[in-house]
């Protein structure tokens, strides 16, 4: 890996956490610099065993979460192993940590012990719903936050249909990005203060601010937002409508983008149409206006029809599948699709980090490590010699490579 250039260069993280919400923030803090050492147990975090899909014999779920990092393997049981992390601990900038309440504790690594130790420590809690309330010792899944924050009543089809969940788990990779948010902002407050603290996220809150625009149509009415498909809760036409040959989606809700609208298909008469006339109307009228923009649109093709959106200077673009959309010129363009060397699997390609920075440019250059890769190299910059490192290996306290 060439050296780090990001603007968190410096910044020491611990990562002891697993699946998804955990490793996504540390993941986010590697790509802007910092040293993120992954700890796992000696069987390795859980989505190495997310299997299919995987390449040559390695999760690629796994790959995909942990790249920029790190990987050392501890027997946490073992009292040795359990000196080595609080060596880590002792100088670290960050801990990541999303076990249930209680098991750091019991360990004794808990926010009071490090802090005693590291008070400049920053201590990153990602759980199911919070370190407090009355939901703080639950468990947490995509899933369930997804429907307890609401998103599966405003996702799906239409009103009267089965809950539907948003595909991508949406709130497991919100809550690992905020994470990452609160970390640098206590990060910065820590160069300045000298004093660490505990940055507190769950996927529950994660899911919970996906639902501004609904919050504040229930806010304000008092009633419950319905699921519209692919349609916007408070503009129109802003949605998916089919073509002849797949779908696209066009964003003609203000006026000046409407009338432009009626413009590239030919359609002038429906600015007279007073079920039409405003974004209110609209709106108010949206199944009739589905219907006739979904049958204009269906006489040409998406290309065609972006074509002349383009030229139309109107909002527009393909329902791509994550296939084409990894081959969009764009995505390429913006290094959102980028390639690392997995010392098993070969050239493996990735998403890359997808905030930019002018001076100090984040960066996707290593590979996610495999079980116990850097557990030497780890031990020695701790200060342990070969033969200590040697011994720890031997007594199942640390799994090497």
């Amino acid at each position: 890996m060439t050296a780090a250039t990001g603007p968190l260069t410096g910044m020491k993280v611990i990562e002891l956490a697993h699946i998804m919400a955990g490793p996504v923030c540390g993941l986010m803090l590697a790509d802007m610099g910092a040293d993120v050492i992954k700890v796992e147990k000696p069987q390795g975090d859980d989505s190495r065993r997310f299997v299919p899909p995987e390449i040559e014999g390695e999760s690629a779920a796994y790959m995909m979460m942990n790249r920029n990092k790190r990987g050392i393997a501890l027997n946490l049981k073992d009292p040795s192993a359990r000196d080595i992390l609080h060596k880590l601990l002792s100088d670290a900038d960050v801990v990541i940590e999303n076990y249930r309440l209680g098991t750091m504790e019991r360990l004794g690594l808990g926010y009071e012990d490090l802090a005693a130790v590291n008070p400049r420590l920053i201590y990153c809690e990602i759980s199911g719903f919070g370190r407090t309330g009355p939901y703080a010792e639950r468990g947490g899944f995509d899933l369930i936050a997804q429907g307890m924050a609401g998103l599966m009543s405003i996702t799906g089809e239409g009103p009267g249909r089965p809950p539907v969940k948003v595909a991508a788990p949406i709130s497991d990779i919100n809550a690992g990005i905020l994470a990452a948010m609160g970390v640098s902002a206590a990060y910065a407050n820590a160069l300045k203060t000298g004093r660490g603290q505990k940055v507190d996220t769950s996927l529950f809150e994660a899911a919970i601010v996906q639902t501004y625009w609904q919050s504040a149509i229930a806010f304000s009415t008092g009633e419950n937002p319905q699921p519209l498909g692919s349609a916007h809760p408070l503009n129109a036409p802003y949605q998916a409508f089919a073509t002849s040959d797949g779908w696209i989606n066009v964003g003609a809700a203000n006026q000046s983008n409407w009338l432009r609208l009626l413009d590239v298909i030919d359609t002038p008469e429906l600015d007279a149409d007073p079920r039409f006339a405003s974004n209110q109307s609209r709106m108010q009228n949206l199944p009739a206006l589905v219907e006739i923009l979904n049958e204009k649109l269906q006489r040409d093709t998406t290309a065609n029809w972006l074509a002349k959106m383009e030229a139309a200077a109107l909002p527009a673009g393909p329902v791509l599948g994550i296939l084409e959309m990894h081959e969009d010129p764009q995505a390429v363009a913006r290094d959102m699709i980028v390639e690392t060397n997995h010392p098993i699997a070969g050239d493996v390609k990735t998403v890359g980090h997808p905030v930019k920075f002018s001076k100090t440019p984040a960066k996707v250059a290593r590979a996610a490590p495999v079980l116990g890769q850097h557990s030497r190299e780890v031990l020695q910059q701790l200060g342990y010699d070969q033969e200590t490192v040697a011994s720890l290996m031997a007594s199942g306290a640390v799994i090497a490579a």
